[in-house]
């Protein structure tokens, strides 16, 4: 593969006057400079730099004050509003500049009794470091161009080539109340000082306005580019193409795609993962070079990557040519397993009393001549994962062509990744819902139960795919999932139509937990007057229909090795003979048979059969709005407007049965934690008829 992007790219100035002078007050001013610099990822990593400003505020008694604002721990640059920064008296702050230390607590501690608001988030690690600063407005990111050569072997001399007396080195040590003293009494004592850079981390600029110290930020990233790129000794990066046989980008995808399902159970031994696969040309260049299987090993390319993307990746190495996908699966699963004992090999030599170990496996995976794929609980984690490794592969391509890349020591590393106040972060994400991480997967998912049925999956936290003959009708179900729901049009019926369903499901989450078999449709005559047409498509919709479905998912869940839920959405039918319904009735029946032999033949692969049979779900529903209404109602002899109060008085209940309903008892099949242990199980939701009692 060709080289496909510079070595070090340069960054755009995007200040616009303009839209700048919309900023009024002083923290307007940071948050519009604090967007520019997030917007760009080769500038800002997601969450990680910092910016603040110091300015004039009124206390909560109306009292004039020196203060400075500074980004809150657990916001992103590029999108935190006016609420995420922490105000602070400035006053209060900087006597702690004459301590000679301070713990991380005592500081924690200190800072939240500075706050205007206690309202306000938490005060960053690194608040200190900008109050230190003798300047208006600081800036700390974590910019490519600058850790390509704070990541380098001797970076300290190619910082000083650079940028001369403008620049300082401060080795490297982990943010807190040292770090902050060393940069502040760095700029305060050199007063020709435009820069600090911090080994192995980032940059520090600051100026007396937010576009001054924005400006700043962009010209010294793009010396630091230029420079990198006339110093180094390749403008090949990663050493060129390895030997490896390179795919065409089709094969690339499918083969990529033809395995995450087996990745997938392979990364989630502790908990379900989604899987978000990357074949960018900057990852093709680096998967297929000749030196990524021993670059990628080396460390993060910034702390701040620690926490989304661990020390190092999980390479798998693979030669298209000679190799299977057997073999693939197979060495991905060695690998994952031996990532897993490294990992905890690491925890045991560096954890202290109290740490609590973090999930073990991978999250970021690399298959050599394939691509990347990035791991977590949640669609949004994967996809940090996978935008900080691109940061990281930039930073490797450059530190290794300029000298050689470094990072962190193991022991560096631990200290950042179980670090309580980067952990805070974490915890301020939202509560997991019960079915975080899981994909499901769900058919006739336009109509009134399958809608229903969406709906309680998602708000579990499931991300669902939803498949019906009618598209439109799937893509309205989940079009208030953004990302996290997918649809796909298809019949049941067609064996090529379900193998794209379940592909659909891997290539967007990387494989499947529930499925849900919903699709159905209903016919009413004497048996008499059924057509042979009229028998068949019943048993083509509800018998071969939900084989064909529960098929795919055994040859999905099974390469997983995870286990998985199957729910059938069967009806009260498949117990009890009603009139004129023989070809529905018995198509409902060996829907419920089917399940039975499953649940015997998916139990060794802990996969759960079970079946929730409705009765007479009027509402929202395409069945009953059709022909099927006004058969049932000759069938009883009633008017069809009397059909739902007939319905109602034959239960027990005296209820009626509402798509809610159904899918609260889907949900529960759905759910290991509610249903772990249950499987081959019938739960009738029918407001009681007692023709349908199981016995």
């Amino acid at each position: 593969m060709s080289v496909t992007t510079e070595l070090v790219a340069a960054v755009p100035d995007e200040w616009d006057e303009t839209a700048a002078a919309q900023a009024q007050t002083t923290l307007e001013q940071v948050l519009y400079a604090s967007h520019l610099l997030g917007a760009n990822r080769a500038l800002a990593n997601f969450g990680g730099g910092n910016t603040s400003a110091k300015g004039t505020a009124v206390d909560h008694v109306g009292r004039e004050l020196s203060a400075i604002w500074v980004k809150g721990s657990g916001s992103d640059l590029a999108t935190m509003s006016a609420r995420d920064f922490t105000p602070l008296r400035l006053d209060e702050v900087l006597p702690l500049f004459e301590h000679g230390e301070m713990s991380d607590e005592a500081m924690v501690a200190h800072l939240a009794r500075c706050q205007l608001d206690p309202a306000a988030p938490r005060s960053s690690i690194e608040t200190l470091l900008h109050a230190f600063i003798p300047a208006a407005h600081v800036h700390h990111t974590h910019p490519d161009a600058i850790n390509v050569l704070a990541c380098a072997r001797d970076g300290r001399e190619l910082i000083a080539e650079c940028f001369g007396d403008a620049a300082a080195w401060v080795e490297y040590i982990r943010p807190g109340f040292t770090l902050a003293r060393q940069v502040g009494t760095a700029v305060r004592e050199r007063p020709e000082l435009e820069l600090v850079v911090l080994a192995k981390h980032g940059l520090v600029v600051w100026g007396d306005s937010a576009r001054a110290a924005y400006e700043r930020t962009v010209s010294v990233c793009n010396r630091a580019a230029g420079f990198a790129n006339a110093r180094a000794s390749s403008a090949t990066r990663f050493g060129g193409p390895g030997r490896a046989r390179q795919l065409d980008p089709d094969a690339r995808r499918r083969t990529l795609a033809a395995v995450l399902p087996a990745l997938r159970g392979a990364v989630s031994s502790a908990r379900s993962k989604i899987l978000v696969a990357d074949v960018s040309p900057a990852v093709c260049e680096l998967v297929d070079s000749a030196q990524a299987a021993t670059l990628t090993q080396v460390g993060a390319a910034c702390p701040d990557h620690l926490v989304h993307t661990k020390v190092v990746p999980l390479w798998i190495p693979f030669d298209p040519a000679g190799e299977d996908l057997d073999a693939l699966k197979a060495r991905i699963a060695a690998g994952a397993q031996g990532y897993r004992d490294d990992y905890l090999r690491y925890f045991a030599e560096h954890a202290a009393e109290g740490d609590v170990i973090a999930d073990p496996d991978a999250r970021v995976v690399l298959i050599q001549g394939l691509g990347l794929v990035a791991v977590a609980p949640t669609l949004k984690g994967a996809r940090i994962s996978r935008d900080l490794y691109h940061r990281a592969i930039e930073v490797m391509a450059g530190a290794s062509a300029v000298t050689e890349f470094v990072s962190l020591s193991a022991a560096e590393s631990f200290a950042v990744e179980y670090w309580p106040l980067e952990l805070y972060k974490l915890s301020l994400a939202p509560t997991p819902g019960e079915l975080q991480g899981k994909v499901a997967l769900v058919t006739g998912a336009a109509g009134g139960i399958g809608r229903a049925v969406v709906d309680a999956l998602a708000g579990a936290g499931a991300a669902v795919v939803a498949f019906d003959i009618d598209g439109a009708g799937a893509a309205e179900s989940v079009a208030a999932l953004g990302d996290l729901g997918v649809s796909v049009a298809g019949d049941v019926t067609s064996e090529s139509s379900v193998a794209d369903a379940f592909a659909r499901a891997a290539e967007a989450f990387g494989g499947v937990d529930i499925v849900v078999s919903n699709a159905g449709i209903a016919s009413s005559a004497p048996v008499a007057e059924t057509t042979l047409a009229e028998w068949e498509r019943n048993q083509s919709v509800l018998a071969t229909g939900y084989f064909l479905v529960a098929r795919e998912a055994f040859r999905m869940l099974q390469q997983q090795q995870t286990g998985g839920s199957i729910v059938f959405v069967a009806s009260k039918n498949a117990l009890v003979a009603g009139p004129d319904a023989s070809a529905y009735s018995t198509a409902k029946a060996a829907e419920l048979h089917l399940a039975r032999c499953l649940a015997a033949e998916g139990g060794s692969a802990k996969i759960r059969v079970n079946t929730v049979n409705p009765d007479a779900v009027l509402q929202g529903s395409r069945i009953w709005d059709s022909s099927w209404r006004n058969e049932r109602a000759d069938a009883y002899g009633i008017a069809p407007d009397k059909l739902e109060e007939h319905y109602r008085r034959r239960t027990v209940l005296g209820v009626n049965v509402l798509p809610d309903d159904i899918a609260q008892a889907v949900l529960h099949f759905a759910s290991p934690a509610r249903s772990g242990k249950s499987t081959g199980n019938v739960l009738n939701v029918d407001g009681g008829v007692t023709a349908a009692f199981p016995r």
